[in-house]
C-alpha cells in the first residue's frame, strides 16, 4: 500500500510540475498591461454598437439602397427632359442610280455628312398607363460632292401620346407595391437595430460569463490550495485518508488548469466584443452587470396588436400577395389581344437655311397608328401562363396564411416566456445567495472536520452552478426584452413606439 501511495504521489507531483511549467509558458494575462479599460453598462454597449458596428453600417446602407429605389419610383412619375443628338454621321457609299433621260441604271459614289438633335419632354400617365411626349428636333444634311447642297429639316413642336390597350397598367400596380416596399424597408431597419441590441447582449454577457468563470476558477484554486494544505496536515495525524488527500491534490491541479483556461476564454470573449463594436485591439471593455431589471409584464393582446401594426413581416405578407395578383394581371394582358395606339401631331419644314427652316408657314405633321397582336395558335401556351400565375398566387396565399399563424403563435410564446423571465431572475438571484451561504457553512464544517471532501466539493459545484445560472437568467431576460421590442417595434418601458423618421441617415 505504501508503495502504491509513493507511486501516486510521484505521479501527482510530476503532473503538478508539468502544469506549473505550462502556466509559465502559456499563461495569458486577463488584462494586458497596455490595454485601455472602458467601463460600460449594457445600454452603453448597445448604443456604441448602433453607432459604429459593421452590422449597423450594413443595415444603414441596405435601407439607403431601398430609399433610392423608392426615389426612382417617384421620379418615374415626374416629367423627364432629355436631349438626344448625333453630332457626326458621315456616309460614303456606292449607290444604284437611274438616269431618266437614257433609261439606264448605273452605280456612283456619294458622300453625305448629317447631324441631328432633339429635345423631348416625356411624362408618364399613371392613371391610364400611357406616355405623353413633346418633342422638338432639327437635322442638317450636306452632300459633300456638292457644297451648295445643304438641307435643314425642323420639327419645332410635335405632341404625341402612346397608350397600350391590353388592360395592364404597371403604374397602378407600382403605386400599390412600391410605397409598401419602402415602408417595409424602414421597419426592417428599425427592427435591425433591435436585432443589433440582441447581438450586443449576447457579446456583453458572453464576456460577463467569462469574467464570472475566471472569478470562480480563481476562487476554486484558492480554496483548493487551502484545503490541500489542511488535508496534508490532517493526513499526518491520520484524520484524512490517503484517497481523500489524493482527491484534494487532484482538485488543486484541476483548479490550476481551469484558471489558465478561464483567462484564455476571457481574453477571447473580450476580443470578440471589441471586434463587434469596432474598437481597437488594445481596448478592453469592463462590463458592468445590470443587476436591476424593470418590473414589466407585457399584455399579450396589446403586444399582438402592436406587432400586426408595426412588424415588417406583416407588410411582407401584403407585398407578396400583391405581387402574386400583379403576375396574374400581367399574364392575362399578354394572353389575348394586344393593342397599342400612337397619336402624334406637330409641324415641320425643310429649307436650305436654318432661319428659313423655322420660319412660317409650316407643314402639318400628323400620325395615328394602331398596332395589333392577336394569338391564333399557341398550343395553350398563354393559357398555361395564366394558370401558372394563378397557381403561384394560391401557393403564396396558403403560405402567407400559414406564416401569419406561425408568426402569431411564436409571438405569443415569446410573450409568455418574457413574462416568466423576471421571476426566473429573482429565483436565480436567491439561489445564488443561498448557494453562497451553504458553501460557507460547509467549508467551515470541513475546517472543523465535521464533513468530508465529497460534501465540500458538492457544495462548491452547487455554488458555481448557481452563479452561472444567475448570469444566464439575466442574459435571457435582456435577450427576451429586446426580442419583444423587435417583434412589436415598441418600447414597453417608456410606453412609446420605436417608429421614427430616418431622414438623418440621408445626411451621413
Amino acid at each position: 500500500m505504501r508503495f502504491i501511495f509513493s507511486i501516486s504521489t510521484i505521479f501527482l507531483f510530476g503532473l503538478g510540475t508539468l502544469v506549473s511549467a505550462q502556466e509559465q509558458e502559456y499563461f495569458v494575462e486577463a488584462v494586458p498591461e497596455d490595454a485601455v479599460v472602458l467601463p460600460m453598462a449594457l445600454d452603453d454597449v448597445i448604443d456604441l454598437a448602433h453607432e459604429q458596428s459593421l452590422y449597423s453600417f450594413r443595415s444603414k446602407n441596405m435601407y439607403l439602397a431601398r430609399y433610392w429605389e423608392f426615389r426612382s419610383y417617384k421620379a418615374d412619375r415626374l416629367p423627364i427632359l432629355s436631349l438626344e443628338a448625333t453630332p457626326v454621321d458621315y456616309d460614303r457609299s456606292v449607290v444604284n442610280r437611274f438616269d431618266s433621260e437614257t433609261g439606264t441604271e448605273y452605280f456612283s459614289q456619294r458622300s453625305y455628312f448629317t447631324s441631328d438633335a432633339s429635345l423631348s419632354l416625356r411624362q408618364n400617365v399613371p392613371f391610364t398607363g400611357g406616355v405623353f411626349d413633346v418633342t422638338s428636333s432639327l437635322s442638317r444634311s450636306q452632300n459633300l460632292d456638292d457644297e451648295d447642297d445643304i438641307q435643314y429639316a425642323s420639327v419645332p413642336v410635335s405632341v404625341g401620346f402612346s397608350q397600350p390597350l391590353n388592360g395592364y397598367n404597371r403604374f397602378r400596380w407600382e403605386s400599390r407595391i412600391e410605397p409598401l416596399k419602402f415602408e417595409k424597408a424602414k421597419r426592417d431597419y428599425l427592427q435591425s437595430l433591435e436585432g443589433l441590441a440582441i447581438q450586443a447582449t449576447d457579446y456583453f454577457f458572453g464576456q460577463v460569463t467569462a469574467e464570472i468563470n475566471l472569478k470562480i476558477a480563481e476562487t476554486n484554486y484558492s480554496n483548493a490550495d487551502t484545503l490541500y494544505n489542511i488535508g496534508k496536515g490532517r493526513f499526518e495525524i491520520g484524520t484524512v485518508t490517503q484517497d481523500e488527500l489524493l482527491d484534494l491534490e487532484l482538485s488543486l491541479l484541476n483548479a490550476s488548469m481551469e484558471v489558465t483556461r478561464a483567462k484564455v476564454n476571457l481574453r477571447q470573449s473580450r476580443a470578440e466584443l471589441s471586434s463587434f463594436l469596432g474598437l481597437e485591439d488594445n481596448v478592453v471593455i469592463e462590463c458592468e452587470i445590470p443587476d436591476e431589471i424593470p418590473e414589466l409584464k407585457i399584455d399579450p393582446e396589446k403586444a399582438m396588436t402592436l406587432a400586426i401594426e408595426n412588424n415588417p413581416d406583416i407588410l411582407d405578407f401584403q407585398q407578396r400577395m400583391l405581387e402574386a395578383e400583379q403576375s396574374i394581371a400581367r399574364a392575362r394582358s399578354e394572353s389575348g389581344l394586344n393593342a397599342n395606339v400612337r397619336a402624334n401631331f406637330g409641324i415641320n419644314k425643310n429649307a436650305d437655311e436654318v432661319g428659313v427652316a423655322y420660319g412660317s408657314p409650316f407643314a402639318d405633321q400628323q400620325q395615328l397608328r394602331v398596332s395589333l397582336s392577336i394569338p391564333l395558335l399557341d398550343w395553350g401556351l398563354r393559357k398555361g401562363q395564366i394558370q401558372m400565375a394563378r397557381s403561384n398566387r394560391d401557393v403564396t396565399e396558403a403560405t402567407v396564411k400559414q406564416e401569419r399563424i406561425d408568426f402569431e403563435q411564436e409571438l405569443f410564446i415569446q410573450i409568455m416566456e418574457f413574462n416568466m423571465q423576471e421571476k426566473q431572475v429573482e429565483i436565480s438571484a436567491k439561489a445564488d445567495t443561498i448557494a453562497q451561504r451553504g458553501y460557507d457553512v460547509t467549508k467551515q464544517r470541513f475546517l472543523i472536520d465535521k464533513v468530508d471532501v465529497i460534501k465540500l466539493n458538492s457544495a462548491r459545484n452547487s455554488l458555481d452552478a448557481a452563479r452561472r445560472n444567475y448570469i444566464s437568467s439575466l442574459r435571457q431576460y435582456w435577450r427576451s426584452y429586446y426580442q419583444m421590442r423587435q417583434y412589436t417595434l415598441y418600447d414597453f418601458v417608456d410606453n412609446q413606439p420605436l417608429m421614427q423618421e430616418l431622414d438623418y441617415l440621408l445626411q451621413q
